[in-house]
């Protein structure tokens, strides 16, 4: 593993680093098997945004014995409620969220305490002058966060933050597709058609700017994001082509100011996929061919899986259930393991009532409530 440092903060981290998207609902043997491959490939960070009691306590019990050595970042602007995730900007929420997830954690520090998902100028200058920076910067000075962190979607809020010198950290999502785009505080607008009416040539400037001022200031990025949820490996990628994780890290770690890329994974072979980044040869990293075989570009109507979605009022956990429904259509059957996973849900996806909730939250205009009731199809309820 080649570690880099994070920005200006001291903190050397592994260029693959752990996202928890693929930990939710794994099972202490599942996910100690994947902790073990990690940390014997040298693996030594890992974002944690989720609120989620059971995950935190399983990433606890999982880093305890290395706690010194391992890179914690997790979430401010979380909580869990009614058995869902929600983002929150409540100040004593905040709060009582933070507290409760260092003791799930088992830690009384965090090495990054992420201020989470700030998409617009509005909720940027809220957070700066309501309280909530101010509460993170006083986490800083007792010692129970070491660093403070951003993360975005847009790079005119993230420039705005790192400019501020509020943030030592900036966790951004970066590919070769997001890239093209200019600033906005709708993500949707990054998979809309008329995105991509016409050519689109190189990094947008904005976005160029925010990584050169990243690197100028020493303010460190960490990438969400790497492999757009996964579609960019597959043919719905927008290259028209599926990418390889090599590539699409390659590209990200590519970038000024980047220290890692948070892989996703699911499953130990996923993860070894992101792995064989550290191994692969020159001809195996280069994504030139595929910026020159772009052709117009929509990711409407793709689940990235990101849980904006959420709360559902039937509890029903619409990414994970449209997850499923997804691997279901790519195996053209119901794989055994998919439907005990499926089975293992508080809610199905025939529990829907078809209040559209979710849709008006997701950023990419997902057909959710057609995705439920297709699931109810495949797995009988």
């Amino acid at each position: 593993m080649n570690y880099r440092e994070l920005g200006k903060t001291g903190i050397k981290v592994g260029e693959i680093a752990l996202g928890c998207e693929g930990f939710n609902g794994k099972s202490v043997s599942e996910a100690g098997a994947m902790f073990a491959l990690a940390f014997d490939s040298g693996v030594n960070c890992m974002d944690l945004y989720s609120p989620n009691p059971d995950l935190q306590r399983l990433v606890g019990g999982a880093i305890r014995s290395r706690r010194k050595d391992f890179v914690l970042q997790s979430h401010l602007c979380t909580a869990w409620k009614n058995g869902q995730y929600m983002a929150t900007r409540n100040l004593d929420e905040v709060r009582s969220s933070f507290e409760l997830s260092l003791r799930n954690l088992g830690t009384d520090y965090l090495d990054v305490g992420m201020i989470h998902y700030v998409d617009s100028v509005a909720l940027w200058k809220r957070i700066a002058e309501g309280g909530i920076a101010d509460y993170a910067l006083k986490l800083k000075r007792d010692g129970i966060i070491l660093t403070v962190g951003l993360s975005s979607h847009n790079p005119e809020v993230a420039l705005m933050a790192v400019e501020s010198g509020l943030i030592d950290v900036l966790m951004f999502s970066i590919n070769p597709c997001y890239d093209l785009l200019p600033a906005g505080e709708d993500c949707n607008d990054l998979w809309a058609d008329e995105s991509y009416e016409k050519p689109l040539f190189n990094i947008e400037p904005l976005r160029e700017r925010l990584y050169e001022t990243c690197q100028r200031r020493g303010v460190g990025i960490d990438v969400m994001k790497v492999f757009g949820g996964g579609d960019l490996l597959t043919e719905n990628s927008p290259a028209g082509r599926a990418l390889t994780p090599v590539q699409c890290i390659h590209y990200a770690l590519t970038r000024p100011a980047v220290a890692c890329v948070m892989s996703g994974v699911h499953s130990a072979y996923e993860l070894q996929a992101s792995l064989a980044y550290e191994t692969a040869s020159e001809s195996e990293r280069d994504y030139a061919e595929v910026f020159a075989s772009f052709p117009k570009i929509s990711w409407k109507g793709h689940c990235m899986y990101c849980g904006h979605c959420a709360p559902c009022p039937k509890g029903i956990d619409v990414a994970t259930v449209t997850k499923f429904l997804n691997l279901a259509r790519a195996q053209g059957n119901v794989p055994e393991t998919v439907r005990e996973h499926y089975a293992s849900l508080t809610a199905h996806g025939g529990d829907c009532i078809a209040c559209g909730a979710c849709e008006k939250r997701c950023p990419f205009g997902v057909s959710a409530v057609k995705n439920m009731a297709a699931a109810k199809e495949v797995f009988g309820y």
